[in-house]
């Protein structure tokens, strides 16, 4: 059940992201606010989109490409933030504006040469393991400069940044460590590819976002305190 309305949760998240945007000297229009709608209908996504929320982030192929047809009419920016199979990448090249979770070169390979010509280039976020967990997803930080060369090269997508989803941690200042790996290692890119637009952390989440914009977010993804826990 949700707290409140979508329009309140998202005016809550709002002012969580300014209030945490103050306490370290950042801006709150440098941090974007993702609205994580995997498994709600269409119908929650249309009331946030009524109270101004435009970016939205879906894990699931098939259900983001029918709530995009219901939703064709609102001008959403589309995030796909789930993980991706290389047989799946035409649908994601031709309708997501950004994909947050390259880890292999094939899945980049495949959504560049399948980005419709008519369509600018795909942004995309490099998944990184950044605890090392066999459970996740991610290229290793040791494997990334080579990854994160090889994505920049490619002429259909534009490389802008990292992704991350650490394990959970209890305290702020423990959750804080593997966003500032992060950090680091986004800048570490940025010497090594001076010529790309390294300007995304995509990273923390509901239980999570402040420590993550005290350490560099720019794209938080928030699903729980918008929409409510999933059934």
């Amino acid at each position: 059940m949700r707290k409140g309305s979508i329009p309140e949760n998202l005016n809550s998240v709002a002012e969580r992201i300014v209030t945490a945007c103050r306490s370290c000297d950042r801006r709150a229009e440098d941090v974007t606010l993702l609205a994580v709608s995997k498994t709600r209908p269409a119908a929650d996504l249309r009331e946030a989109y009524g109270a101004g929320q435009r970016h939205f982030g879906e894990n699931y192929l098939q259900e983001a490409l029918d709530k995009q047809a219901e939703l064709a009419d609102c001008a959403i920016t589309w995030h796909f933030i789930g993980p991706l199979q290389s047989n799946k990448t035409r649908d994601v090249a031709g309708h997501f504006h950004w994909m947050h979770t390259v880890e292999r070169l094939k899945i980049a390979r495949r959504l560049s040469e399948q980005r419709p010509a008519d369509m600018p280039p795909l942004n995309v976020c490099l998944q990184v393991n950044i605890d090392g967990e066999d459970s996740k997803s991610g290229v290793s930080p040791e494997d990334l400069p080579e990854l994160a060369a090889a994505v920049a090269a490619l002429p259909n997508l534009q490389l802008r940044g990292l992704m991350a989803i650490p394990a959970p941690r209890g305290a702020s200042e423990d959750q804080r460590t593997p966003f500032i790996q992060l950090a680091t290692l986004l800048d570490a890119l940025k010497s090594q590819l001076p010529d790309q637009p390294l300007d995304t952390l995509s990273m923390g989440m509901s239980g999570d976002m402040e420590a993550a914009i005290f350490s560099g977010a720019t794209i938080v993804r928030i699903g729980t305190d918008i929409f409510g826990r999933r059934d």
